[in-house]
């Protein structure tokens, strides 16, 4: 069948629409790119530009002084948040599943209990003393995994979700099968939580990438420092140095990087998201629309 006039008229206006919306997104990362291969001189005079004047690379060679400990921190980052996120996925679901049941019989107050938890909590200090003092779990991947593993408002959607998506009859069917309680969580629901597990698993992962204060509070072993906490140390190393040599005068400030350095470190952050997103696309939408369709 031919397409009629209207039918073209609003393929091209889509497609208008999505390349500037592909355009805002794509040309700030251009931007921070670009940034981060010009010298700090060019920088400051010329600001920043699509095209740099001339390339230089003193800003990646600050953040590679060391590439030992970049690659290191890049393994314990990739090693917290996969195994991370599926730890998180997987006991935020089976408690979504125990307060999605009706027959529990204080399900709703549990609900509650773990909903006043992101109203009121105990503050910094108890929690630093809990972990430090009692728990006595710091300088080991025991408190960065803990650190991002629960999110009552992740517990409370996937809840949602299956209370209104997954039947009770397929549960009750089960159990006059035979099965008991974890069987049916195991081979009946957790299948069926795709959708909901694909959208909130890209949240907790981007949560464990991204975290970093749990290693300032809690992590002094450099060799399980992750990579987010790595990058702050290093741009607080580069800002102590340069006040240091502009109270002394000892070199001209503007030799050491300041602003590229900081978008350099962008781009080593997260530059493994951007090349790896295209790859996990897919089974991210997927995920989204698996089961949309009721055959």
């Amino acid at each position: 069948m031919s397409r009629g006039r209207d039918e073209i008229i609003l393929n091209v206006f889509a497609y208008i629409m999505i390349g500037v919306i592909a355009a805002g997104c794509v040309i700030p990362f251009l931007m921070v790119l670009m940034g981060s291969l010009q010298s700090e001189d060019s920088v400051l005079r010329n600001g920043f530009s699509l095209i740099p004047e001339q390339l230089d690379f003193t800003a990646y060679r600050y953040v590679f002084d060391s590439p030992a400990a970049i690659l290191r921190a890049y393994g314990v980052s990739i090693f917290i948040t996969g195994a991370g996120t599926l730890i998180s996925l997987y006991f935020s679901s089976m408690a979504a599943y125990v307060l999605a049941r009706k027959d529990v019989k204080y399900r709703n107050a549990l609900a509650f209990y773990l909903f006043f938890t992101t109203l009121f909590n105990g503050g910094l200090v108890p929690y630093y003393l809990m972990i430090k003092n009692y728990l006595k779990i710091d300088n080991s991947f025991t408190i960065l995994l803990l650190s991002g593993m629960f999110n009552v408002i992740y517990i409370l959607i996937i809840r949602t979700y299956i209370a209104g998506s997954v039947p009770d009859s397929i549960s009750e069917s089960a159990k006059i099968d035979g099965a008991n309680d974890f069987k049916i969580f195991m081979s009946i629901v957790l299948p069926l939580l795709k959708p909901v597990l694909a959208a909130i698993g890209l949240f907790i992962a981007l949560g464990y990438w991204n975290d970093w204060y749990t290693s300032l509070l809690f992590v002094t072993n450099d060799k399980i420092i992750p990579l987010q906490y790595l990058l702050y140390k290093i741009l607080t190393f580069a800002r102590f140095s340069q006040q240091i040599l502009s109270q002394n005068a000892a070199v001209a400030v503007i030799d050491l990087p300041g602003e590229t350095l900081k978008l350099a470190l962008t781009i080593v952050a997260t530059g493994p998201i951007i090349f790896l997103y295209p790859f996990v696309q897919k089974h991210f939408v997927a995920g989204l629309t698996i089961g949309a369709v009721k055959g």
